[in-house]
């Protein structure tokens, strides 16, 4: 009690554009004020309604959030029917007795009483819940499955769902700086371990080949992918496909991976006539992002996550880009993550999520994918998008500083033609509206061309 289930369960279905629930208001609703219930009734006999309209809204075959009262921890297997992710908001017994002590809570009228039922249902709330949160945007990853937790490299080993086997999948680079510690925390759950070609190379056929023939997991096997965001493109796509798909756990340890590439279930690699052509949405069991794994990175690689960074808070328009690196990390990620679970397939507004990357895909394909990376791609892009929508690139230019590329003008225009948002031939951009991001738009091809050229030395 006391704990604002209720306001922050609102705000959340908002944020993720779902149906909201609060169980105490729909008991009431129907039966008449809870305290007259329980006076006439019993708490016994609230505890079996609750029980029921609990049951019955997961049993909807449409994603709900539910805020329930904090008694219905005692009532056994209730929260956990359906597959129902449980969230738990934290609370002080001081906080909480001061917020509900002049209501007229039936449990809320004996202090005594009403510490004594904390004490009781603390450590349940500690052996039900999926996740705690303080605030939307931490509801919204633990919806998305996505653990966000400095020193969660080392508990590796029980934030990979389920008990099957694992099998490591790392390029040489990251398995020399994060390979040891990941393979201890992940204890005798680890069965095989395998290396990718680092970079865009992972992401070729001939490297998911070689990683689908030396897998030897069954069924109830898992996948870690330890890397950056082409080791868990690939290694996620690998997942997708083998054994026709297998449970996935991407820990991504570069910044563009944990604020974008790892998050959201997009998998993918490449063909020579561009980026991402071969893929599959396949969603994450969980998501394992340490921010302390980011103290490793050269600062020419913290810039190129800073792209992703830029983008989500231009997107939200809010800087993410100010705030301090574990926040930003957080705020850019529930952003992301809470426009995939509005889309989770790509059929609306999570284009909005390539600001900036048809530039920036067009110009990585013109350079072969060698000399100019992801990252400063997405920068240029971003100018790119910015001028269309006739908005100010200070923030790009200050934060990111990009440089012209020098790649060929017009192989760069034939891969943008070959963008996955074309439709009949036509491109479409995603720009920055005067009521936000728009997708699907259309622009004379001249315009889009000439912002193009401006990217390229």
């Amino acid at each position: 009690m006391g704990a604002r289930k209720t306001t922050l369960g609102r705000d959340v279905a908002r944020v993720l554009a779902r149906p909201f629930v609060d169980v105490d208001e729909a008991i009431a609703a129907e039966h008449g004020p809870i305290p007259e219930l329980f006076a006439t009734h019993g708490e016994a006999a609230f505890r079996e309604i609750e029980a029921r309209f609990v049951r019955e809204t997961l049993a909807q075959p449409e994603p709900t959030v539910i805020a329930v009262g904090g008694g219905a921890v005692e009532t056994p297997g209730l929260l956990h029917d359906g597959g129902a992710t449980v969230v738990h908001l934290p609370i002080d017994v001081e906080t909480a007795w001061e917020r509900v002590r002049r209501s007229p809570r039936p449990l809320a009228q004996d202090e005594a009483e009403f510490r004594r039922r904390f004490e009781l249902r603390a450590p349940l709330y500690a052996e039900l819940a999926d996740a705690t949160a303080a605030d939307v945007d931490d509801v919204v990853l633990a919806a998305a499955g996505v653990h966000v937790e400095r020193g969660a490299l080392q508990r590796l080993g029980e934030l990979v769902p389920d008990d099957g086997q694992v099998a490591l999948v790392s390029d040489s680079n990251v398995a020399g700086i994060h390979g040891m510690d990941a393979q201890l925390a992940l204890g005798t759950r680890l069965g095989e371990t395998h290396e990718l070609p680092p970079g865009e190379e992972a992401k070729t056929l001939a490297a998911v080949d070689r990683l689908w023939q030396e897998l030897r997991l069954d069924r109830s096997g898992t996948i870690v992918a330890l890397g950056g965001g082409c080791t868990t493109d690939a290694a996620g796509f690998a997942a997708a496909t083998y054994l026709r798909g297998i449970a996935w756990t991407p820990v991504p340890t570069s910044l563009v991976a944990q604020v974008d590439a790892a998050i959201g279930g997009k998998t993918a690699i490449d063909l020579p006539q561009g980026k991402n052509l071969v893929g599959a949405f396949h969603w994450p069991e969980r998501t394992v992002v340490d921010s302390a794994l980011l103290e490793t990175l050269p600062e020419p690689q913290r810039l190129e996550g800073m792209a992703e960074v830029v983008k989500a808070g231009l997107l939200a328009d809010k800087p993410f880009w100010e705030l301090p690196d574990d926040e930003f990390v957080r705020r850019s990620i529930a952003y992301k993550a809470a426009t995939c679970l509005r889309d989770p397939f790509e059929q609306g507004e999570r284009a909005v999520l390539n600001l900036g990357h048809t530039f920036a895909h067009a110009l990585e394909a013109a350079a072969g994918y060698e000399g100019l990376s992801h990252g400063r791609a997405v920068a240029l892009g971003l100018l790119a998008a910015l001028r269309l929508s006739g908005r100010d690139t200070h923030a790009v230019e200050e934060v990111l500083r990009p440089q012209p590329a020098r790649v060929d003008r017009e192989r760069a225009w034939q891969a943008m033609q070959r963008d996955k948002k074309a439709r009949d031939g036509v491109l479409r951009l995603v720009l920055l509206g005067v009521e936000g991001p728009e997708w699907g738009v259309v622009l004379p091809e001249a315009d889009v061309r000439r912002e193009l050229d401006r990217l390229i030395a």
